[in-house]
């Protein structure tokens, strides 16, 4: 089956690799689509933190199944996506319900190969019910989830005002699932083009370009004065979460969403003031799954507007490197496959 390997930093190539064998416990997915994330981005260009090399890339993807093995409750040709994180099962995390942080987390496309081939295997229990969703929405599930679980992390309360740092893929789920929770949601970017994506196509209704110089002020008047009780980050820039704590109204959540290899910075006094609470938010839970399911069918999320880039598997390697560059205007970037 063909195949795309990151074999290093900025070093794409189509091998030929034979059909993975079905184990049991695991289901065979033919790919049928895969979304481009900032983490395949980053492991393109080399900052991508657990991240070793070669890889096969795309943990963001929708399939048809092939084989389902254990999986008693799917059908042969079925629409799914799947829960891209496999848990061990047994740490403190996994017993405690929380697999998405497992001890031993293996992320399919980070830590295993991904869903840039043809045909992948996955354990059965990750499978989720496609329910008449069409591959490209089935891509955006896992995206959308990431979001959807920030902000369940911080708890997010009708009314709330809510400053996402981050106009990007990710940070575009967790502004939907803070309007849907019922926040006023304040998006933040340095890239006015996909601000002005997050008024149009999300109806958000407060932007502020990053550039400005009195972004505080900015925050001050929407606020009425009383700074942002959540700020959830979904850039993965160190500067950027740097720059966001003295966005934090007192009393107030910091949610870092994003991931970055560098160490935090800030002033623990203006921190400890405000009793403000810092944590983050890794990957996403079934719950977030089902949640963001739900949503779509009920019409609150729209994934399919996040698409703008859409190519063939064959002209992926060549487009790949484009995706990182702002001019393109890339919001979602999909690979048709299968």
């Amino acid at each position: 089956m063909n195949t795309l390997v990151c074999s290093a930093p900025t070093q794409l190539a189509y091998e030929h690799r034979p059909a993975p064998t079905l184990r049991p416990g695991d289901a065979l997915l033919r790919i049928r689509r895969i979304g481009i994330c900032g983490t395949d981005l980053h492991a393109f260009e080399g900052t991508q933190p657990f991240f070793s090399y070669p890889r096969v890339l795309g943990h963001e993807l929708a399939g048809e199944i092939v084989d389902p093995g254990d999986a008693t409750d799917f059908q042969l040709g079925e629409a799914v996506t799947f829960i891209p994180y496999f848990g061990c099962g047994t740490c403190i995390a996994c017993r405690r319900g929380l697999p998405n942080c497992c001890v031993q987390m293996q992320v399919c496309g980070v830590h295993l190969d991904g869903g840039m081939t043809e045909l992948l295997a996955v354990p059965a229990a990750a499978l989720v019910h496609g329910n008449g969703l069409s591959f490209d929405e089935l891509a955006l599930v896992e995206p959308l989830a990431i979001g959807a679980h920030g902000v369940r992390r911080a708890v997010v309360q009708p009314g709330e005002f809510v400053l996402v740092v981050g106009a990007g893929p990710i940070g575009l789920g967790v502004m939907e699932f803070a309007r849907i929770a019922g926040a006023h949601v304040i998006a933040l970017d340095l890239n006015q083009q996909r601000l002005d994506f997050c008024r149009s196509a999300l109806g958000v209704a407060h932007t502020i370009n990053a550039a400005d110089a009195d972004v505080t002020e900015q925050l001050r008047h929407i606020t009425h004065g009383d700074m942002p009780t959540v700020v959830i980050d979904a850039t993965g820039s160190l500067r950027a979460i740097n720059n966001a704590f003295q966005y934090l109204a007192h009393g107030g959540r910091f949610v870092l969403v994003g991931l970055q290899k560098g160490d935090i910075s800030f002033s623990h006094p203006e921190f400890h003031k405000r009793e403000a609470t810092l944590m983050s938010s890794r990957n996403a839970t079934r719950a977030d799954f089902e949640h963001v399911l739900h949503a779509m069918h009920q019409g609150l999320v729209k994934p399919a507007t996040y698409i703008t880039h859409r190519v063939p598997f064959g002209q992926a390697k060549d487009a790949f490197a484009s995706w990182l560059d702002p001019n393109t205007g890339v919001i979602k970037a999909m690979i048709e496959a299968g």
